[in-house]
């Protein structure tokens, strides 16, 4: 199984800026537009230190999440996943900081946002190519991993569970190592056929997707 490196193209929400003009008095008007929530929470950071945490390369003392990107083109279809990435600073992740059977946005702050440039399918249903959230409900035995169609939420405090695309249920995997920095990845699992992986602590999930 291939892994496809992670990709830290920042998505196109910042810089945004409008100018109009009106000729009053012979002056020019100025208007700069803020960011909205989503724009704010979705700007890449500390992507590298994030990295060498996980590399084992230096301590994390970092409270708060690195924002950070999964992306790959495959077989015509481009995956992007941005998302908040806390660390486990010795706490206890799952059934802890975490919870069993509770709807979690698998991240941190904004929901983790999974683009898709084109249609696929999950678990037997079609997904339209857009954006959706990415949550999860995690057990000890399985895990239900969900897309949502309402990506610009907070947390899960607006999940809904009728706005669903799809759920899929997948039996979790203990790794040797743990990541300490919670990590996406997007593999290579066949011709036509990846996986979103989601890893942190000892735990790793997948969902397949078909393209």
């Amino acid at each position: 199984m291939k892994k496809v490196v992670l990709g830290a193209l920042a998505l196109a929400f910042a810089g945004l800026f409008a100018c109009t003009s009106q000729e009053t008095s012979n002056e020019v008007e100025v208007v700069e537009e803020e960011l909205s929530n989503l724009e704010k929470e979705h700007l890449l950071e500390r992507v590298a230190y994030a990295d060498s945490v996980n590399a084992g390369l230096i301590e994390d003392t970092f409270k708060g999440s690195a924002r950070r990107e999964a992306s790959a083109s495959m077989g015509g279809t481009d995956i992007t996943i941005n998302y908040g990435s806390p660390g486990m600073r010795g706490r206890v992740i799952w059934n802890g900081l975490v919870s069993y059977d509770q709807v979690w946005v698998s991240g941190s702050h904004w929901a983790t946002a999974v683009t898709f440039s084109k249609d696929v399918a999950i678990n037997g249903v079609t997904v339209p190519a857009g954006m959706y959230g990415f949550f999860t409900i995690p057990g000890r035995e399985e895990w239900t991993l969900i897309l949502n169609k309402v990506y610009d939420q907070h947390l899960a405090d607006e999940y809904d569970e009728a706005e669903d695309v799809v759920r899929v249920k997948v039996t979790p995997e203990t790794l040797d190592n743990p990541v300490q920095r919670l990590t996406y990845e997007i593999l290579m699992a066949g011709d036509s056929e990846v996986e979103i992986a989601l890893s942190w602590d000892t735990i790793k999930v997948r969902m397949p997707v078909s393209l």
